[in-house]
């Protein structure tokens, strides 16, 4: 066992003596040593009840024979941090969470882990984690929140940030603003939509970190608790096996998830999490795999904020399992994968069946015939951008208009505000990138404005920045190169025409090859100042979006 290092022989007295201090027995310390990292705090609602779910981690690890070792990890929650400054922090938090893990989890000789976890940043950090250190690691989330309801509807925080646009527009008032407010977010658990939190509890569940069920069942039922006793369980099966994170994440095993991403309709953030954990992982990954895979995956779930179903909705149609039966049955996915179970996929799928066909619709009869993301590439962005085709509407799917170019989220969003934007217009939002931002900002304020106004339907938004999985409408993020790097985004002047066209995955800047060469010999940066040493040495070491805006090594 690793924790032998820390434990064993003479030499170690010293060690076991501190062991004995924090009250643990010669018996207790024989056993293997288990990291239960708790992502808890009293802010985030998706991690307030985490106690719980680390309690009954520990039980389960201490049935089996293990001594479960607690240790906390930071989070952020991202619509605490939307449209301030504290949005700079968010994606750079994945990367402290994942380096904070291999201290503690080096730094005092652990033999396995389990990650209790939930949201944004959170997830995808505890993931690279688990791929980097390659020590048995099961990840239990704490579930998603139920949806919200107000006359009769069900609603979640994104009605709440659209509902804002609405008052902006005059079509809501101030009043039904604070209804939606009140009722939106009913208690604990990551948001209720098929958003980037849940997104990543069900990619858990896809690349076999998770146990069936930690992406859908919800945080409020006791059926929580029992998956997080059974986690704790079989960390120590794991152990036993010697079964590591890389035996797990292998090429197949991110198709896999890549396909049940797209057949899900999930969060555009996929695409910069699952590049980024394939890297700790040293497995290769494209984001053009997204086109790859989505060409064969139909987009079988219609989630909020694309669609009228919430989590608790495929959790009643039999989850993730249930969804990747059906893509087992079409052979869109590869039933050999390992998981955290110790079992195949094929085996943890055998019995499992759809319960609801119009909440996961059958292959033949599906929502859209092509996966619910994109990856667009063209002039604009010579490497790539991500929009979530699954929720832009049909007259949006192909666009040209003017750009309206804007240098900061700040700048567009006060202009949508006055009103300042017109039917037709893309509207440009550029040094918002890993580096320009510095930090990578999600646009979920802009976005939910222009729905709430209604223009959703006539107004394009590109932004080398990036999106909320709240996100609705034709919205692309993630363009590559960013502003900061001299992209192709950086060139762009107010008035020229953008050409998007989704079905053909193309986004063009319709301006000649040579006057784009007259603008950048005359480029000059524009450079978000931040009073933080953290973020601008952030910003000195990450890569693009496109490579999941990772740190250089």
């Amino acid at each position: 066992m690793i924790s032998d290092r820390a434990k064993k022989g003479i030499e170690r007295a010293p060690h076991r003596s501190l062991m004995k201090a924090s009250g643990y027995t010669d018996w207790e310390i024989e056993r293997p040593w288990i990291g239960v990292v708790n992502a808890y705090n009293a802010i985030i609602p998706g991690h307030v009840h985490l106690k719980r779910i680390a309690e009954a981690v520990k039980a389960g690890v201490y049935a089996a024979g293990g001594l479960p070792l607690e240790f906390p990890v930071i989070g952020v929650c991202d619509g605490i941090a939307m449209n301030h400054i504290g949005m700079k922090f968010s994606l750079p938090s994945r990367e402290l969470i994942m380096d904070s893990i291999e201290i503690m989890t080096r730094g005092h000789a652990l033999d396995g882990l389990v990650m209790v976890t939930n949201c944004d940043k959170i997830i995808p950090g505890m993931a690279m984690a688990a791929a980097r250190l390659n020590v048995p690691t099961v990840v239990i989330s704490g579930g998603p929140m139920m949806a919200g309801i107000r006359g009769g509807k069900d609603i979640d925080l994104n009605t709440v940030f659209e509902t804002v646009g609405k008052v902006m527009a005059g079509t809501a008032t101030e009043s039904e603003l604070l209804e939606v407010e009140n009722a939106a977010c009913p208690g604990c658990g990551s948001c209720a939509g098929m958003f980037t939190a849940n997104t990543m509890n069900c990619m858990m569940e896809a690349l076999g970190l998770g146990l069936p069920g930690n992406g859908t069942i919800p945080a409020v039922y006791a059926e929580r608790d029992r998956l997080a006793k059974d986690a704790g369980r079989m960390i120590m099966t794991l152990v036993e096996k010697d079964l590591k994170p890389r035996d797990i994440l292998t090429r197949e095993a991110f198709e896999n998830a890549v396909a049940v991403d797209l057949a899900l309709g999930g969060s555009t953030n996929t695409a910069l999490h699952l590049p980024a954990i394939a890297h700790a992982a040293g497995v290769d990954f494209d984001i053009e795999l997204f086109n790859e895979i989505g060409l064969k995956v139909p987009h079988l779930c219609s989630m909020s904020p694309g669609g009228p179903h919430h989590i608790q909705d495929l959790y009643r149609a039999g989850g993730v399992q249930a969804v990747m039966a059906r893509l087992l049955d079409g052979n869109l996915i590869d039933g050999g994968c390992v998981t955290a179970t110790g079992k195949s996929v094929s085996d943890n799928l055998k019995g499992v069946r759809v319960r609801d066909d119009a909440i996961i619709r059958p292959l033949s009869n599906p929502y859209h015939a092509q996966g619910g993301l994109a990856v667009l590439k063209g002039s604009l962005a010579p490497d790539g951008g991500i929009v979530k085709q699954s929720a832009v509407s049909d007259e949006m799917l192909r666009h040209s208009g003017s750009a309206r170019v804007f240098d900061s989220e700040e700048q567009a969003y006060a202009a949508i505000k006055a009103r300042a934007i017109r039917d037709g217009d893309v509207v440009v939002i550029r040094y918002e990138g890993p580096k320009g931002g510095p930090g990578m900002r999600e646009m979920l304020s802009p976005t939910s404005a222009l729905a709430g106004m209604g223009m959703d339907k006539t107004v394009a938004l590109v932004t080398d920045g990036r999106f909320s999985g709240a996100t609705r409408g034709a919205a692309i993020g993630h363009v590559s190169p960013e502003a900061a790097a001299c992209g192709p985004i950086a060139l762009v002047r107010e008035g020229d025409i953008i050409e998007i066209d989704i079905p053909g995955k193309r986004m063009d800047l319709l301006v000649s090859p040579e006057e784009l060469e007259r603008r950048r010999a005359d480029w000059k940066p524009y450079v978000q100042a931040v009073d933080s040493p953290f973020l601008n040495r952030y910003r000195r070491v990450v890569t693009s979006g496109a490579k999941g805006a990772v740190l250089e090594d």
